[in-house]
């Protein structure tokens, strides 16, 4: 296994310049996003209850109650309502998937909904159908199938194409006899 199931407590005599892993953290991982390295993961705001599919694992079927999803591996469900979804490079993700926000470095085929922000990565594809509010797209990143931004606060956007979009008519202009020329 190579891992011991506890993190070592931090000692007092670490190198110099190399940071103390923050406590609760194993020892060569990355600080949490948002946080300064070697500084403590802030308290004020909840764990939320992630599932992590590894590397080289694959998951089929229906995930609930899990707020955040990382993919590192293969995950194909139906239906996923979280509030984060993260898909590394070589990670894949096929299905329905509605999130929060979005950051993808692998790829998504399916249908993508993200009520916030979808970041795609240099390493990022997207295959299918997606509707978002905020968009990012790296130098590299691929976009492939049904785009739709979502621009109002429920949740919808402007009608699909093709569909007929009803306008205000101008008034009709009173037309006035002309005199007759004599």
């Amino acid at each position: 296994m190579g891992r011991t199931p506890f993190p070592t407590p931090p000692s007092s005599n670490a190198p110099a310049g190399r940071p103390t892993p923050a406590p609760g953290t194993a020892p060569g991982a990355a600080p949490a996003p948002g946080t300064a390295p070697g500084a403590a993961p802030r308290r004020d705001q909840p764990e939320r209850r992630t599932l992590v599919v590894g590397r080289g694992i694959s998951v089929q079927g229906t995930v609930q109650d899990a707020e955040r999803l990382v993919v590192e591996g293969t995950v194909e469900a139906s239906m996923i309502h979280a509030a984060e979804l993260s898909v590394a490079p070589g990670g894949v993700f096929r299905g329905e998937v509605e999130v929060e926000d979005a950051e993808l470095a692998g790829t998504v085929d399916g249908t993508l909904v993200v009520r916030g922000s979808l970041t795609v990565r240099a390493t990022g594809r997207l295959i299918g159908k997606t509707r978002c509010r905020r968009l990012q797209v790296e130098d590299g990143g691929q976009i492939t199938g049904h785009l739709e931004m979502i621009t109002d606060n429920n949740g919808s956007s402007r009608p699909p194409v093709g569909e007929p979009v009803s306008a205000p008519r101008p008034a009709p202009q009173a037309s006035t006899p002309e005199p007759a020329a004599s």
